[in-house]
């Protein structure tokens, strides 16, 4: 069997190959209010026809001040959930595994969506007030919108918000659940020194900044059934080589603590802390390295999932034979090509290793 098409059981869980749509933005309810459309529908649902083991959703957020912009996807009522049902329904009936990144912008959010000027908005304009580990605001070249440093009992909201947003996204039909730790978003910024100077249990040393993101995490794993898989995405590293920041050893480090908390998967990104915060090499496969780190560093048997630069059916299959990872997470070129998995099958002469659906076998040859 071509290693990419095997499949990847976690818990009682079973993705049936190892291409995993990462999440993408789409900026896309138009109504402002967080509710999943016709095209979240078509966008996830296609790639599900399209093969892919695994379809995440966007970061979704778990309160409407955890948006990136007024336009993002949200899951902080019951609204919510019964809107994205139809869609894990779909993408389930597809045969592929459906998943949700819960997710909370901190002092990212409140800006304006890419093709709009991705500006910030005040709360004058249709923005509103963020939070975050301090009250530094990120470093817009216009004025960012107030940024409130989060109290005991803000964090705590945070935690509750994460804990209710995952007991939703059960009832929506979600099989699996994914934490956003990365990009610059909220549980980033307590992560990384670089954007948390907190002087509490929730900063200073390691094991401060990373208790949010830890006690997030248990929150969701708590409600979450013990058989199916939580995963957590990191920022393996805040590319700032030259400043006291996260690096890939404290991911090798939390890695391990996480799968103490029962992560069943790590999804391996990085970068997005500041806007100084750049790769020292953006070619192919520019994050896989990260990524084989934690999976031979890490002293728990946690699965891993690269991401970052992978655009070809070939690429995909050598993270996978080779043991660098054990998911490819492919997000650009799936805007490409919903198809890719499918094409990936019929590229590396694995048609029979996958069934697709069969609506479309005559263009495939299966």
């Amino acid at each position: 069997m071509t290693a990419l098409f095997s499949p990847l059981e976690l818990r009682e869980t079973t993705v049936p190959n190892r291409v995993m749509v990462s999440p993408m933005c789409q900026y896309s309810c138009e109504a402002r209010d967080g509710l999943a459309t016709d095209w979240h529908r078509t966008h996830l649902g296609s790639r599900a026809v399209g093969g892919a083991g695994l379809v995440m959703t966007e970061a979704t957020a778990v309160e409407a001040r955890g948006r990136i912009s007024p336009e993002d996807l949200g899951i902080w009522s019951d609204e919510h959930a019964a809107a994205l049902e139809p869609i894990t329904t779909f993408i389930s009936d597809q045969g592929s595994v459906p998943g949700i990144q819960l997710a909370h912008a901190g002092r990212k959010a409140s800006i304006e969506r890419p093709w709009d000027g991705h500006d910030p908005l005040q709360p004058d304009d249709g923005g509103w007030e963020v939070v975050g580990p301090s009250d530094d605001p990120w470093p817009y070249d216009d004025e960012a919108p107030p940024t409130t440093a989060l109290d005991q009992n803000g964090i705590e909201s945070v935690i509750d918000s994460f804990r209710a947003a995952a007991e939703r996204a059960l009832d929506a039909g979600f099989e699996v659940a994914e934490v956003h730790a990365a990009h610059g978003y909220l549980l980033h910024q307590f992560l990384s020194p670089v954007t948390n100077h907190r002087e509490d249990d929730y900063g200073g040393d390691f094991a401060g900044r990373t208790r949010l993101t830890r006690e997030v995490t248990a929150a969701v794993r708590e409600v979450w059934p013990d058989d199916k898989p939580v995963f957590v995405r990191l920022s393996a590293t805040d590319w700032l080589p030259d400043r006291d920041a996260w690096t890939v050893e404290d991911s090798v480090r939390l890695s391990d603590q996480l799968a103490d908390i029962g992560v069943d998967l790590i999804d391996v990104s990085g970068g997005g802390i500041h806007p100084e915060s750049s790769p020292d090499y953006a070619g192919p496969n520019y994050q896989l390295r990260y990524a084989e780190r934690i999976r031979e560093e890490t002293e728990s048997d946690i699965a891993v999932g690269a991401v970052g630069g992978i655009t070809t059916p070939e690429q995909a299959a050598a993270v996978i034979a080779n043991d660098r990872a054990d998911m490819a997470i492919v997000g650009r070129e799936h805007l490409r090509d919903p198809y890719f998995t499918m094409n990936a099958a019929r590229e590396l002469d694995a048609t029979d290793e996958i069934e697709g659906p069969p609506q479309y076998r005559r263009a495939w040859g299966f």
